[in-house]
């Protein structure tokens, strides 16, 4: 078989670029419906602003629950936005600063109907809102030390400014940002790697149709358990693999895409392309893959080049944008 569509799939993914949606998912729900914002699923996004001297951008809620209590500008997506539009719009609307993203900083998932966004992003303009700019979206905005005290609405955003901090002072990943490619429902294209004690390197491909990386789904509807992005992942990786055999780590995201706005098909989906290490229980049994079941998927071998290189650096690295369950 050859290996050239793959090797170009995998540097597209690699690159952070986006890959068209599959016609067929390697494990399909039974009942996968395509996702609707704010109904079946709700994305949220959030900015770490950083000025010249290392402070983060604070706003102070206005909401009843939280009121007078500071937080990072942060907001649910609305219909018919991009994920970059929405953080912009809430930046703007929370703390009156215009805002370009750097690059996405974190991924958190609660189950995949509950998914948020972190971006580093650089103040491009605007004025900061002040006492008497006040209104339903925040009571002002602030530059803060992180170290100073600060009533903080909740603990939860500490380890993102950490993230924002050593991402400014020596960036773990590259650049990452949201594709403007439409998807249906919360899938994950999988880059599942097994590298053994010489380093040599093997990735899975599904062999349906055109071989291509496999393509999993989250259920996301009420009448089924709602599995999250992590689950999903798990469950395409036992579809051909004993798993008490071997060893899975979720490593991060190299990518995602996502759309929103009006199409012909409901687009509100999501797809990350997430990198995945299989190593072996016993790592003293075997120096190759694991063995696969049946025949619908295959490990293909990279050979020595720019490929296997940048691969092995991003797994040895961890130079991933990370995901928390």
């Amino acid at each position: 078989m050859g290996s050239g569509p793959l090797e170009v799939a995998l540097q597209v993914v690699l690159d952070g670029r986006g890959l068209p949606v599959p016609d067929t998912y390697d494990t399909p729900s039974q009942s996968l419906q395509p996702v609707v914002l704010r109904e079946t699923v709700c994305y949220v996004v959030s900015g770490v602003l950083l000025n010249e001297t290392g402070e983060v951008l604070m706003m102070q809620e206005a909401k009843q629950d939280c009121y007078g209590k500071w937080y990072l500008p942060a907001g649910r997506m609305e219909a018919n936005e991009t994920i970059v539009e929405a953080l912009k719009r809430e930046v703007k609307e929370e703390t009156g600063l215009e805002c370009e993203p750097c690059t996405v900083l974190a991924v958190e998932e609660r189950g995949p109907c509950w998914i948020r966004f972190t971006f580093l992003a650089d103040p491009t303009g605007g004025v900061l809102k002040a006492v008497q700019d006040g209104d339903a979206e925040s009571l002002q905005a602030k530059w803060w030390d992180h170290d100073s005290p600060l009533p903080l609405r909740s603990k939860d955003i500490l380890p993102l400014i950490d993230l924002a901090l050593q991402y400014r002072a020596s960036p773990r990943h590259p650049v990452t940002l949201p594709q403007e490619m439409p998807y249906t429902v919360v899938s994950q294209r999988v880059v599942a790697t097994f590298v053994n004690s010489s380093k040599d390197l093997w990735v899975l491909q599904s062999t349906v149709g055109n071989p291509h990386l496999p393509v999993t789904a989250c259920n996301t509807t009420p009448t089924e358990l709602r599995s999250s992005i992590k689950v999903a992942i798990y469950r395409l990786i036992k579809q051909c693999i004993l798993l008490p055999q071997v060893q899975l780590k979720t490593c991060g995201i190299l990518g995602l895409q996502h759309f929103g706005k009006d199409t012909v098909v409901k687009s509100d989906g999501v797809c990350f392309n997430v990198l995945v290490s299989v190593t072996h229980a016993n790592q003293h049994l075997c120096n190759t893959p694991p063995e696969l079941c049946g025949e619908l998927f295959e490990w293909w071998r990279i050979g020595e080049g720019a490929l296997k290189s940048t691969l092995l650096q991003r797994l040895s690295t961890l130079a991933v944008v990370p995901i928390y369950s």
